[in-house]
């Protein structure tokens, strides 16, 4: 068999980044004698999956296939779809580094062999780390994945985002924002560097543009210690100063700070007055209490002290917002009293990826379908360990 991936790499890399899609197409269809090829991404509430080449398909033939495109995107393993007339039709997920952005289909003219297939997986590996890269040159993917118009403020937090998801040897870490399309001050942030993972995840305060600039100033005050090799202390503290010293204690933001090595599972925590974060441990939802100090912005030069606590393989910690915890449509009690800890239990046999959307359904249905009054965010850290036999 002809090298595919590697002539779809080499196409990839002479492309457009708004083209790289049509250049992939040229390659499979070529080298593949395939009937069609298609990219779907998955939309920014990851509700659907929306094609890219033929972005008009009719609604009857989207849903034709969005079951197997669903299949495919949820388990991240290729599915097969046999046609009556002969054809072939091989979905496989597009995935970067962990980050699910979709599925490409690629229709065969005939049986789909296991290395026919294996090639096929390789092609979605390159294009999808091309698409991620391209993000940063052409809106076109980006307007392909959103279903109706951001707010200006949901525009700067998805642009803030340092994605959705990413994959380790040693962890799978996955984050969700809603209102997808009107979220204000809410967040997460990530980075893994050597043995280090750090997430952050804010409780914005306000709504609307104000409370994303001061999201905005927040995170960029963190990441700026970060990557001038500053740890947590020193993170919370320069954000903290930066948003004291703009807005005089008017203004502050509520933030965990997270510091996991990824040897250990040693967990290094700067709770400033943060969002709530539980763990599950096998059938078990405990919330880990740590002593929460000062919001970060609230006082002038104030410093922050780290805790520590230890995972183990199998571990799976959430962290919520408390448009998440704090939730109560209707009079109800609030979500984090016991309908959350019910969804989480709920997802044990999930990958992170999963279940931060199953925990923000449920959340939606705790609402009766009604749009969430508050910003909601619910990151989900799967800790495998270095073993990798962890089991929930």
């Amino acid at each position: 068999m002809p090298d595919v991936p590697a002539a779809v790499s080499r196409a990839l890399r002479a492309a457009p980044p708004d083209q790289l899609v049509e250049a992939a197409d040229r390659v499979v269809r070529s080298r593949l004698a395939a009937a069609r090829t298609d990219v779907f991404l998955a939309d920014y509430r990851i509700t659907g999956l929306w094609p890219v080449l033929d972005p008009d398909l009719p609604d009857a033939g989207f849903l034709a296939c969005q079951g197997v495109a669903q299949r495919c995107f949820s388990s991240q393993q290729p599915v097969l779809d046999a046609r009556d007339d002969g054809h072939c039709r091989v979905w496989v997920p597009l995935t970067a580094w962990g980050e699910r952005l979709g599925v490409l289909l690629v229709e065969l003219t005939g049986p789909a062999d296991a290395q026919t297939v294996a090639s096929i997986g390789e092609v979605a590996d390159e294009l999808a780390t091309a698409l991620r890269a391209a993000d940063r040159e052409t809106d076109r993917y980006r307007r392909a994945r959103r279903r109706e118009r951001l707010s200006m403020a949901a525009e700067m937090q998805w642009d803030l985002l340092p994605g959705r998801s990413v994959r380790h040897h040693a962890f799978l870490l996955a984050g969700q924002l809603e209102p997808a399309y009107g979220v204000g001050g809410d967040h997460f942030d990530w980075s893994v560097d050597g043995d280090r993972l750090t997430v952050t995840v804010l409780n914005g305060t306000g709504t609307g543009m104000s409370a994303a600039l001061l999201t905005t100033l927040t995170v960029n005050a963190m990441r700026n210690a970060r990557r001038s090799g500053g740890g947590l202390v020193e993170q919370a503290e320069l954000a903290s100063d930066t948003i004291h010293y703009q807005h005089r204690g008017r203004r502050h933001v509520a933030t965990l700070l997270l510091a996991v090595d990824t040897v250990t599972g040693r967990v290094r925590a700067v709770d400033a007055g943060s969002p709530h974060l539980l763990r599950v441990r096998g059938a078990t939802v405990t919330p880990i209490e740590l002593d929460r100090q000062l919001p970060l912005g609230m006082f002038a030069e104030t410093r922050y002290d780290v805790q520590e606590f230890d995972l183990e393989p199998g571990d799976r910690l959430f962290v919520v917002s408390d448009g998440v915890y704090d939730a109560q449509p209707g009079g109800q009690e609030a979500y984090g009293e016991r309908a959350m800890a019910r969804s989480m239990r709920s997802t044990r046999l999930q990958p992170a990826t999963e279940a931060v959307g199953t925990v923000m359904r449920e959340l939606f249905a705790y609402h009766a379908e009604a749009d969430l009054r508050d910003d909601a965010v619910v990151v989900c850290l799967d800790w495998v360990g270095v073993s990798g036999q962890g089991e929930r």
